[in-house]
Formats: C-alpha cells, structure tokens, sequence
C-alpha cells in the first residue's frame, strides 16, 4: 500500500478541423520559414548569467502575501512518466502516463488502473498527455484527454462512471478533435477548461516551423474550442486558433481576473511565462522572451537558460504563478499583480527530479507530479497555514 512520507534528497474520428490543419500546412511557404529562423539568431533575449527575470523586477516574493510552499512529502504511486493529474469532484485524482496510455485514479492514498486510453501511439514526447475535467461533470461525467495518434495530436473525451461503491469505470474514448501536427518533440499537449466554459488547448510547432505565424494552421497555437470540439464563437482568426506564434505550450492557468497566463518551452535559450492576449503573436520563430519587437507579445517572465527550468505545468492561486521544472528539477513560483509578473523564486532546487506537473488540490494545497524518476512518485505539498 502506498504511504505518503518526509522526502528528503532523490536517489539515483477526424472532424473539420483536419481540413484546417492541411491549409495551415500547405500555406506558408519555406521563405517565410528561412527569414523567421534569421530573425529568431537575432532576437533573443537570454542573458549569460541565466538570471530569470520579471517583467516588473520590483515585484518580488518578499512583497507578495501568499505563504511559501510547506515541507513535501511523497506519496509512492509507482507511476511510469505521469504527465497530467486532475481531481474530480469527490476528491479523486486521475493521472496520465505518456507512454503507457493509462489512466490511473488516485484515492486513500492508494492507485488503481482505470484503463488504457485507445488510440494513443507513445513516441518521443508524444503518447498520452493532457487531461481536463468537464465543467458540467455531475451530469456529464467526462474527462478530456488530449493524445498522439498514428497521424496526429488529437483531443477525446471518455465517460468516468461510478459505480454504488464509487468505482470508476472508464468509457470509450469520443474523437472530438483531430487534425494537431505530431512529431518526436513539441506535441505541446495540456488541455484546461476557462472560467467561460471553452476547452483551451496548447499545442507545439511539431518542428515545423512555417506553421506557428501561420493562422490556419493549428501547430504553435492556443487553441479555444467548445465542449463538443468546435472553434470557440468569437474567436479572433474564425477558426479554432486563440494565439498563435508558441513553440511549446506546457501549462495554462487563469488568475483571480480571468487572464490567462502559459508557460512554453524556448530553444536553447527564453523560457517563457506568457500573458495570452485573443489573437496575440508570441513571436516563434522570429523572436523569443521579450525583445520588445513591434508586433510581438513580449512574455512577462523569460528563463535565459533553460538548463534552469523548462517550465511545465502551472496553476495560479492567490496572487502566485506555480510552475514545474523539467530540466531545472524544481517548482517555480512567479509573484504577479495585474498584467505583470515579479522575479521567480525556486523550491526544491535538484530535490525530486523533474516535475512535470503542478496541481491545486481541493484541501488547498498542490500535487507535483515528477518525471522520470523511475518509478515517479507524487510530491504532496499541505494547503498554506
């Protein structure tokens, strides 16, 4: 039986979306692509000493009045690559694990098989990843997951039943959604329902760089789409595209005003914290971080050195980004106020491997999912006193 425990140092169905996707591949051209890689050489914004940085350096976690994170403690799941946790309702956790395909519920403590997603095809950084719980789940009772197939990135829905004792029993998946560029790497994947309703999904360059500048195409994108997989009314471009110009988007939170904030992988340099504006550029491949390039959404907080973070999953609670790092192997914290964003503080620097997931419990407090630890395991952190 798992045991939560003081941590201390680690060891050792295609839908009309597909049709948009064919345009947006076909419709930027090789030049255009050769002149965004020139200006991306020049337009960086990392600094040598690796320093991450705000865009209001004032603001600090020494001005914030939101606690810092509690003593962990870890919760032995016996988990394969964990990508994404979400809780229901009643307290349940379900995690995905990227290259297995399943879905695990998490309850007492203890973890149970829910099943294996069908469909999915693990490679690279594809396989099973995002996860989002319906807004309407009591009547509903789905979960969204977003997965790579044999030909793409895609977003399904499954029906969680419960049984009178309350176990889960997993549905067939529904294709709601097709059509996402896959690749070995920058499959993007988290998927989160808004304070509006609408399905939000983040989605990678899949190494084609023509496609994150171009509006029809769905790879480099924020994608906003209706519960049943259509392009959300009243998004900026008439299509299923909400910002465009990402390499790699990771994570996606809302703060206390309904602005939407993600995180996203840079090259080598210019990790980023973004402020997502309907319809706003953020630059890639022509710029990373924040030039202050006309044109471009600057990110509000830039990782010079990705060595020091590759951040992936966030949540927003209070006035405070949290942020999990892979390549950094730690969990950031981003003090913000209105449209800005303070100076990063990390936690648990080196501890626990990398962390590719941070999630708000119900108590208050946050789960981190680590990756790569083999097996992986769930740092628990308590709700603030």
């Amino acid at each position: 039986m798992p045991k939560l425990r003081a941590s201390g140092r680690r060891g050792g169905g295609a839908s009309s979306t597909a049709r948009a996707a064919s345009r947006g591949q076909a419709g930027a051209g090789a030049l255009a692509a050769a002149v965004c890689l020139a200006l991306l050489l020049a337009s960086c914004t990392g600094k040598p000493d690796g320093t991450p940085t705000g865009s209001s350096p004032s603001l600090s976690s020494t001005t914030s009045a939101d606690p810092a994170p509690g003593t962990p403690q870890r919760l032995d799941l016996q988990l394969e690559i964990p990508w994404a946790a979400v809780f229901l309702p009643d307290g349940t956790a379900v995690i995905s694990e990227r290259d297995t395909a399943l879905l695990k519920a998490v309850r007492g403590g203890e973890a149970r098989e829910l099943g294996r997603v069908p469909g999915v095809v693990p490679g690279g950084e594809g396989g099973l990843l995002g996860l989002a719980v319906s807004p309407a789940f009591a009547t509903d009772r789905y979960l969204y997951a977003y997965f790579t197939s044999g030909s793409d990135n895609r977003i399904a829905r499954l029906r969680l039943a419960a049984a009178s004792d309350g176990t889960l029993s997993l549905g067939e998946p529904e294709v709601i959604f097709t059509g996402i560029p896959k690749a070995s790497t920058h499959n993007g994947g988290r998927i989160r329902f808004g304070p509006d309703g609408l399905l939000y999904a983040g989605t990678g360059d899949s190494q084609r760089r023509d496609q994150p500048q171009d509006p029809e195409a769905l790879g480099g994108k924020i994608l906003r789409l209706t519960p049943d997989g259509d392009p959300a009314p009243g998004n900026p471009f008439g299509n299923a595209v909400y910002s465009l110009g990402h390499r790699n988007v990771q994570g996606l939170a809302w703060d206390s005003e309904g602005r939407l904030w993600a995180s996203e992988f840079g090259p080598d340099v210019d990790d980023e914290l973004n402020l997502v504006v309907p319809g706003g550029n953020y630059g890639w491949p022509a710029v990373t971080g924040a030039p202050h390039r006309s044109g471009f959404q600057d990110a509000k907080v830039v990782w010079p050195a990705t060595s020091e973070s590759s951040p992936s999953g966030l949540e927003i609670v209070g006035s405070t980004a949290y942020l999990g790092a892979l390549r950094g192997e730690r969990m950031w914290t981003v003090p913000l106020a209105g449209e800005e964003a303070g100076t990063p503080v990390g936690y648990f620097t080196r501890e626990f491997g990398r962390i590719r997931d941070v999630v708000h419990t119900p108590e208050g407090g946050f789960w981190l999912l680590t990756n790569n630890e083999n097996p992986d395991f769930v740092l628990v952190l308590p709700p603030p006193d």
